[in-house]
């Protein structure tokens, strides 16, 4: 008889618990904001000299609502390499090469849900000791990208466009390096003071090329964008 009681009441146990309604927790979004410090395609002399390398720099971004931890993403745009960090508040003090360019993003992230969201990325140039004049930013090739398969137009050419900033403003042209190994030829080179160029250069059909684009400023100074590749259509 006890046995049938503890059944029976497993039973209606099991029957009250699946009569009960089923509680949707809504999804948590971060809210959305902005990076503040350092200020986009500038050059950054608020950092603090630690030595003769290195500069301590605080970053600030605007609050995301319903965020409390922020994933930093700093990347040096002279040799790639990447530096992550993390915050609980809308602000870091990190410590970088001085003397180089950076681009640099924030992700707010919600620790009770799965959802992110990741801020535009900024680019600054931290000053080093004594500079006062800065290298142009690494040119962004816009098109072709990398491994893309494109047309030729009428005239045999395919289409090159890049944009370049520079922190004081004083670019003066461009050098452009393409060929079929690995972009150390120049095919052409001139003064441009524009931040955004498209030119034309004659390409073969059905061929890979690597190309890259040298920034030069009134002042010397240079950047490069590093090496892309693309192939060309029948």
């Amino acid at each position: 008889m006890m046995k049938y009681l503890i059944y029976i009441v497993a039973f209606c146990l099991l029957a009250c618990s699946a009569d009960e309604p089923k509680v949707d927790i809504p999804e948590i979004y971060p809210g959305s904001f902005d990076l503040k410090y350092p200020e986009n395609n500038k050059a950054c002399q608020g950092g603090s000299v630690i030595n003769d390398f290195q500069s301590k720099l605080n970053l600030m971004w605007g609050s995301s609502n319903n965020s409390s931890r922020y994933k930093i993403n700093i990347k040096n745009l002279r040799d790639d390499s990447n530096l992550i960090f993390e915050s609980a508040t809308n602000t870091k003090e990190v410590t970088l090469k001085h003397g180089e360019p950076y681009a640099w993003k924030v992700t707010a992230e919600v620790p009770e849900s799965s959802s992110s969201l990741t801020s535009k990325e900024w680019r600054f140039y931290l000053a080093g000791l004594g500079e006062v004049s800065y290298a142009p930013f690494p040119p962004e090739l816009i098109s072709p990208r990398p491994s893309d398969v494109v047309d030729l137009n009428s005239n045999d050419e395919v289409l090159l466009n890049w944009s370049c900033d520079d922190p004081d403003n004083d670019i003066k042209g461009y050098r452009i390096y393409m060929d079929t190994t690995d972009a150390t030829k120049l095919i052409d080179s001139f003064d441009a003071t524009q931040n955004q160029i498209v030119i034309a250069v004659v390409a073969t059909a059905e061929t890979k090329y690597f190309w890259k684009v040298v920034a030069y400023d009134t002042q010397g100074n240079t950047a490069s964008s590093g090496i892309y590749s693309f192939s060309t259509n029948l």
